[in-house]
């Protein structure tokens, strides 16, 4: 017997998704008020694979609502990690009777999306007119959809995102090395290593042993091979003997990276709400960032140092490296404080339980007006 393959490639996956919204459609809804929830995906990556961004929040939440593929009631959508049509499963999942709760990222815009933002924003404008709810990550992002999507007024709130604080704690034991950056999540822009590999030969001339963290898959656009560009740039400002490529890592493994550094260097620009703040705040470090985007709802005054940079969404512009490596000297003159601040604001704003719960709320509230 001939055995059929899985389709491959866009042809392939509008049929698969032609599919699923037909299976959804079928499947009905589940019995009475229990809610079951879908994230859009027949199936979220375990804790112990690579992920990141939308998909990170998703499998929070499926260790409460586990994810029910087709028999749902509530259909969750990450804007950053959308499923492929989407907007065609949400309409088919409220023509069935079931809930759309939209979490909004950022948006595309012409700074780094160019003439293509309009496109790129068209999935995210059709849900955020049709969500029965929708959770912005930050003001931020809400201001960015207001102006790039389309404001909403039916229900909407401000929900930033959230770490488990049991997981992504300090460091137990004092550990003595060198002053050590990281440089968080998975690296698409080649100005954010670029900034990071400049900043460190900035810091480099008073803290000569100064090492650089490099997390997550090098895998921005352009000519050169990017794990080849990065080398040859860190080579080129003298720093590559204290620069480490971590590479991709799970959730399983993050609280153990975040250990391995000393503050967080978030060089990119107008970032919306990043989880890996918070996980780096709930781990004791203290955060240098371009005071852009949701960064300043994250950080606030006390837990870390953001350099100022104009809002601008025709082109992207992130502090100096001059002027990050100050703030880096001067967290790194007073750590123990900012640490310390860093742990408290995450404990008492972004904790997963408080989370969790006001999701519980909002599920358990549409289906019960269902």
């Amino acid at each position: 017997m001939k055995r059929l393959r899985a389709p491959v490639g866009r042809v392939g996956r509008a049929a698969a998704a032609w599919a699923h919204r037909t299976q959804v459609a079928y499947a009905g809804l589940p019995a009475g008020d229990t809610i079951r929830v879908s994230y859009g995906h027949r199936r979220l990556p375990h804790a112990d694979e690579a992920a990141g961004g939308g998909i990170v929040k998703l499998q929070s939440l499926e260790e409460r609502f586990p994810n029910v593929p087709a028999r749902f009631n509530v259909l969750y959508l990450v804007t950053s990690r959308l499923p492929d049509g989407a907007v065609a499963l949400a309409r088919t999942a409220q023509r069935k009777g079931a809930r759309v709760v939209v979490n909004q990222n950022g948006v595309a815009y012409p700074a780094w999306a160019g003439a293509e933002w309009k496109r790129l924003n068209a999935p995210m404008a059709a849900l955020i007119a049709i969500a029965d709810h929708v959770f912005y990550q930050s003001e931020f992002c809400r201001l960015c959809a207001d102006r790039f999507l389309a404001p909403r007024s039916r229900p909407a709130e401000i929900l930033h995102n959230c770490v488990d604080t049991t997981r992504f704690t300090p460091s137990a034991a004092t550990v003595s090395r060198p002053l050590t950056l990281l440089l968080g999540g998975t690296q698409y822009q080649w100005y954010r290593v670029d900034l990071a590999l400049q900043v460190l030969a900035c810091v480099s001339r008073t803290v000569p042993d100064a090492r650089l963290l490099v997390t997550g898959q090098l895998r921005w656009p352009g000519d050169q091979v990017p794990a080849d560009q990065a080398r040859a740039r860190a080579r080129e400002v003298g720093v590559l003997d204290r620069v480490e490529f971590l590479g991709p890592y799970t959730q399983t493994e993050a609280p153990g990276i975040f250990r391995r550094g000393d503050l967080l260097l978030h060089t990119k620009y107008n970032d919306p709400c990043p989880t890996a703040v918070i996980e780096a705040m709930a781990s004791g470090l203290p955060v240098v960032y371009s005071k852009s985007g949701g960064l300043p709802e994250l950080v606030g005054d006390e837990a870390g140092i953001g350099v100022p940079t104009p809002l601008d969404f025709e082109r992207d512009q992130p502090p100096s490296a001059e002027s990050l490596a100050v703030a880096v000297a001067d967290v790194a003159a007073d750590r123990s404080r900012f640490a310390e601040a860093a742990r408290r604001r995450a404990v008492e704003r972004f904790d997963l339980q408080p989370w969790l719960a006001r999701h519980a709320a909002v599920f358990a509230d549409l289906v019960s007006r269902a």
